[in-house]
């Protein structure tokens, strides 16, 4: 389908709208009439030619007592789905004063599949209103009229000329897009909720494609998306998949699966499925993260534009046991190389973004049996990349991608490219079958200046990628050569150990006249026979005098009262010795200050050991490392590694330019008092 073509139908729908439903329906509601109808004109469409037959097919059935209708009916029409009312939306008009009952009567008939869909779009909960407003009949006029063509035939004259082009199910899928972004947009909604950009879909769809096009056999393909909006993605996805297996004379089969948690939009998606003969069923309804719709199915191709900064509390909520709050969901707790036996990686993150959660739950259904295994398109925004210390949730989860040495390529997008945000967004691609050269390397792509402008904003898109484009982001991820668009790192060069630098607590004791007005204690009077009103700097020997004291005496504390006398009277000094806390013939432990307590990073590929020696030890001599702390972390620096010194300015330049300024506004200031106020005498 062209583009005109498609302008055409999606502005002739939004102007029925208007035409139909101002004065009578809240300008924000068009969108819960009109896209129902669209698809319900749709389905229309596609059952019309086998209308009568599929009515004398369930009559007989009817009269011979067959009861499984189903089979027999979706045969007949060639879809998986059927509508046995005696009505089409056009013979509905044949009855105007029927007109509400009959179009109940309608919809009654089409297949429980349609039913739900319909069901989704809260469609009878508008028919009162649009009836006692007489608005059913000119709504259902508008979207018959011969100016449009909603049917993937085209509409000819007698003489055969084409007078509408017939509308393919892909053109059926931008129709829908269209309207939802023009409504949500009309709105001030979130339209990048819904569905993505079709050049970025592009994009994500020859990354995960093009790199296996060589190896795509005549067989059946899974593909999965688990945010799959109004199914954009599927459908592209599916298109190319087809046009890769065509050229190579195979024959592919390609089932496609997805959930999504916006009910309108579940319906979209459900509805183009039906309209493309494929199982509704593969679209499941619910969040993805806490009702996963696929647990025991694994896919060929994934690809996704999940929700980012948005809460997943509600389904931590819902995946917890009910005791500790403890998830125990496999898809984000995992066995991990280097962990103690019994262990398991927690890939949980903050609870104010999951969007990393639907990654791991696309890992979680990769194929680890077959030749091709699977291959992820997934696009985030750049605090998926570096956001999570070592042992938190998004760095565990960074971790267990690039140490399984999942991640094939990263490609940073230009601002502005999605309908509902400005922010850096990222496609990050991987894979379980990674080729023997890109084996332990992690491809990063610098896209952010390969774009066109649009003459209009989409939304916030103000930009798009061209053809060329696409193919030149193409050619870089399959050439995996460094130029200053592409760079080539190793696994190891995102990962670090953090360490936690320990420095000896330094406790001095005295009792003073100010510390003992404070003291609340019943020891007062001892511990000054003991130790007198000076200044005492190792509190080693401290306790070791008064242990000794309380045992030559006979004297018992309990803990509380032992506590209270070393809270009183020590604190803090540089320059009391360290506190021994255990000694041997071969070690001597210090007891670590909190307060002095620090953390560095040190890269995996740098020996702890020597970076302790280098950056530590200079200056505080007394440190030492507190391994069973120590923690592997990952973050990717994208703009570190594509950055760019521009130099600043000379003073030279900058003063040239404000005398240039100075010279231009000279006599500004007097020529501004003349006219306001009129020359003097």
């Amino acid at each position: 389908m062209n583009h005109a073509t498609h302008n055409s139908i999606v502005n002739f729908i939004w102007k029925i709208a208007d035409d139909v439903l101002r004065d009578y329906v809240v300008r924000g509601k068009y969108r819960d009439v009109i896209l129902p109808m669209t698809v319900i004109r749709r389905l229309d469409c596609l059952l019309e030619p086998t209308k009568d037959e599929v009515l004398g097919t369930h009559q007989w059935m009817n009269e011979n007592k067959i009861f499984q209708h189903e089979p027999g009916l979706r045969k007949k029409t060639g879809y998986p789905f059927y509508n046995t009312s005696r009505f089409t939306l056009r013979r509905l008009l044949d009855e105007p004063s029927n007109i509400r009952a009959n179009f109940e009567n309608y919809i009654d008939g089409f297949s429980e599949n349609v039913r739900d869909i319909i069901s989704k779009f809260k469609v009878r909960t508008y028919l009162e209103a649009l009836d006692e407003n007489g608005l059913i009949f000119p709504l259902i006029q508008k979207f018959v009229a011969r100016d449009i063509n909603l049917s993937p035939e085209p509409v000819k004259t007698s003489a055969g000329v084409v007078l509408h082009e017939g509308l393919s199910n892909l053109g059926m899928g931008y129709v829908f897009e269209e309207l939802v972004r023009r409504f949500n947009e009309d709105n001030n909604e979130e339209a990048g909720e819904h569905f993505t950009p079709r050049d970025i879909v592009h994009l994500m769809v020859n990354l995960i494609f093009a790199p296996v096009r060589e190896h795509i056999e005549s067989s059946t393909y899974l593909i999965y998306d688990c945010a799959c909006g109004s199914g954009g993605m599927l459908t592209e996805a599916e298109e190319c998949l087809n046009g890769l297996a065509q050229e190579a004379g195979k024959h592919v089969v390609a089932e496609l699966f997805g959930q999504e948690v916006n009910g309108e939009t579940f319906a979209i998606c459900q509805s183009d499925m039906l309209i493309k003969g494929k199982d509704p069923g593969k679209i499941k309804y619910g969040s993805t993260l806490s009702r996963d719709g696929f647990p025991n199915v694994r896919f060929d191709f994934m690809l996704a534009n999940p929700p980012y900064g948005k809460s997943w509390k509600v389904d931590a909520d819902a995946l917890s046991d009910g005791k500790k709050g403890e998830i125990k969901d496999p898809r984000f707790l995992v066995d991990h190389a280097g962990l103690p036996a019994g262990e398991k990686l927690e890939l949980l993150p903050r609870s104010s973004d999951g969007q990393l959660l639907f990654l791991v739950n696309m890992l979680s259904k990769m194929k680890h049996d077959t030749a091709l295994g699977s291959r992820i398109a997934i696009v985030h925004n750049g605090s998926s990349l570096f956001t999570g210390d070592a042992g938190q949730g998004e760095s565990n989860i960074r971790r267990w991608i690039i140490e399984n040495d999942w991640l094939e390529a990263i490609v940073g997008l230009p601002l502005d490219m999605f309908y509902n945000t400005g922010i850096a967004t990222y496609i990050w691609v991987l894979t379980n079958r990674k080729p023997a050269h890109r084996k332990g390397k992690v491809q990063l792509i610098d896209a952010t200046g390969l774009y066109r402008k649009l003459r209009k904003n989409l939304g916030k898109k103000n930009c798009e990628f061209a053809s060329e484009h696409i193919d030149q982001l193409t050619s870089f991820y399959q050439a995996f050569a460094p130029t200053p668009e592409s760079k080539i790192f190793d696994n190891d060069d995102f990962g670090y150990h953090k360490i936690t630098v320990e420095r000896p607590l330094r406790l001095a004791f005295e009792i003073s006249m100010e510390r003992a007005a404070e003291y609340k204690g019943a020891w007062l009077e001892e511990l000054q026979g003991v130790f007198g009103d000076g200044v005492h700097r190792d509190f080693n020997q401290v306790k070791a005098r008064w242990e000794t004291h309380l045992e030559e005496k006979e004297l018992r504390l309990k803990a509380p009262e032992q506590k209270l006398i070393w809270q009183s009277f020590t604190f803090r000094d540089e320059n009391a010795e360290p506190v021994i806390r255990r000694k041997t013939r071969h070690i001597t432990e210090y007891e670590p200050d909190a307060e002095l307590r620090d953390t560095e990073n040190v890269p995996l590929k740098e020996s702890i050991q020597a970076f302790f020696e280098r950056e530590v030890l200079p200056y505080v001599p007394d440190a030492w490392i507190d391994a069973a702390k120590t923690q592997r972390g990952y973050e990717i620096s994208f703009t570190k590694y594509f950055y760019q010194y521009k130099p600043l300015r000379s003073l030279e330049d900058i003063a040239a330019d404000i005398f240039a300024l100075e010279k231009e506004t000279e006599g500004l200031l007097h020529q501004i008092v003349r006219d306001v106020v009129g020359e003097r005498p």
